[in-house]
């Protein structure tokens, strides 16, 4: 993500592609290894637009805390099928996770803060990301968790950790967060990860291969 200092200098800043994801989805995580698989090939960098969506939305009470107890029409057959791909993508991607499926996490927190974090630390925030994704699912830390989250701030180089009680502390913030969310379904996501470019878009934890083809047309 470019700079103030590069903004003013009229630096170009890198090529985007946007990534509608949920920290407590593991095929959002998925996702992102096989978009890191895919930076990896590319001469020039390819940046992150971040966009927060609410995977538990359904399961939500007017007062923003999650119903365990309430139908999203997701049954135990759904959710072993679940399992099976993420144990598949795990394969395909080579990559260790602590749980296939974490249902008793609420992500809201940590995308409060994250949001908070690309707001007012941008050349922080991919890394801060990056910290919340493996604190949930190569630590199996649950992180709607306050002190979790401080714990991962506290390892981001250029982050002041008092940056979650900040985040967690603003009602308005987490009003904007939620707008956010909305926004998204106004677009017509309906889930994730969702990684889109150029009018394009691809769902699901999709290979590197076809992200290739998503942004160069390939």
């Amino acid at each position: 993500m470019a700079t103030e200092s590069d903004a003013a200098s009229g630096a170009d800043e890198p090529e985007a592609i946007t990534v509608y994801s949920d920290y407590v989805c593991p095929f959002c995580f998925l996702g992102r290894q096989s978009l890191s698989q895919y930076q990896e090939t590319r001469e020039e960098p390819l940046a992150i637009d971040w966009h927060p969506f609410d995977l538990r939305a359904g399961k939500r009470g007017p007062d923003g805390e999650i119903d365990h107890d309430a139908d999203d029409g997701k049954d135990e057959d759904y959710y072993e099928q679940a399992r099976e791909n993420v144990r598949r993508l795990q394969a395909e991607y080579d990559v260790e996770m602590a749980e296939e499926l974490r249902t008793d996490v609420d992500s809201l927190p940590a995308q409060v803060v994250s949001v908070h974090v690309r707001e007012t630390a941008p050349d922080a925030w991919l890394a801060f990301d990056e910290g919340v994704f493996d604190a949930l699912w190569l630590d199996g830390r649950g992180i709607g968790d306050r002190d979790v989250l401080t714990d991962v701030a506290a390892d981001v180089e250029g982050l002041d950790a008092d940056v979650v009680d900040e985040a967690l502390d603003d009602d308005a913030l987490r009003g904007r967060v939620t707008d956010l969310f909305d926004a998204a379904r106004r677009r017509g996501v309906t889930g994730v990860p969702t990684f889109a470019y150029d009018g394009h878009a691809a769902r699901g934890a999709v290979p590197p291969e076809q992200l290739e083809r998503l942004v160069e047309g390939a």
